[in-house]
């Protein structure tokens, strides 16, 4: 007796769907809020990692990312010692105001230092993103993991981007920390180590902005 098999049509797409996001980094760009962006700057927004303290002269992670074939310039709003609090105090003056089109968010190893408790850390992560979006802009954020014995932020950090539409690079610093080659003091990265950062963020952000890029006409990451 011959068995009937069924073969499902939609098999064959639903392969090929997998195979492009694998392709993309498993991102749907679907849900990133404001893909369609008209601003012009790629802001890197953060604290003395954003900075680049601990590097020699543009060897800071945006400065890197701005030499990988970026037609759009790269700003490099770091500063020093912010926790999450600070930074969303000089928001606006830092990146709201500079026509934004993507904005990368490094934030919480001051917070963690400071023994902010996490619930603030992400409350005041959640304001950021929401004015930045607000504003037009794409959201990228960069995660950390801090913490002894787990990862108290990464999780928290990644279900914010989720909720509110931004992508979403995990644990930047993972290798960095417990190798001193790649550190200019025990807390800090040195060239090599923001050039770690570097690509791994390269690696999300250059698939989101080829396919902004493609939605909008606009010529951008080579």
């Amino acid at each position: 007796m011959r068995r009937l098999i069924y073969r499902n049509p939609f098999h064959g797409l639903h392969f090929l769907a997998i195979v492009i996001l694998m392709a993309c980094g498993g991102e749907d760009f679907a849900k990133i809020r404001n893909i369609h962006s008209s601003g012009q700057a790629i802001i890197c927004f953060g604290d003395s990692l954003t900075e680049g303290v601990g590097a020699g002269a543009r060897e800071d992670y945006p400065s890197l990312l701005l030499s990988r074939q970026l037609v759009f310039p790269v700003i490099n709003a770091g500063r020093r010692g912010d926790t999450s609090a600070q930074a969303l105090e000089r928001l606006s003056t830092s990146v709201l105001n500079k026509n934004p089109r993507l904005v990368i968010v490094l934030l919480g190893g001051n917070d963690f230092l400071r023994q902010v408790p996490r619930q603030e850390t992400r409350k005041n992560l959640e304001e950021i993103v929401r004015r930045i979006q607000n504003s037009g802009a794409m959201v990228v954020i960069a995660g950390l993991k801090l913490g002894f014995f787990t990862d108290e932020y990464g999780p928290r950090f990644e279900e914010t981007a989720r909720q509110f539409g931004a992508s979403y690079v995990g644990q930047v610093m993972k290798g960095i920390f417990n190798d001193s080659a790649l550190k200019s003091d025990p807390i800090h990265p040195n060239g090599a180590g923001y050039r770690l950062i570097a690509g791994r963020i390269a690696e999300k952000i250059m698939p989101l902005l080829r396919e902004a890029d493609r939605l909008t006409g606009r010529p951008g990451a080579g």
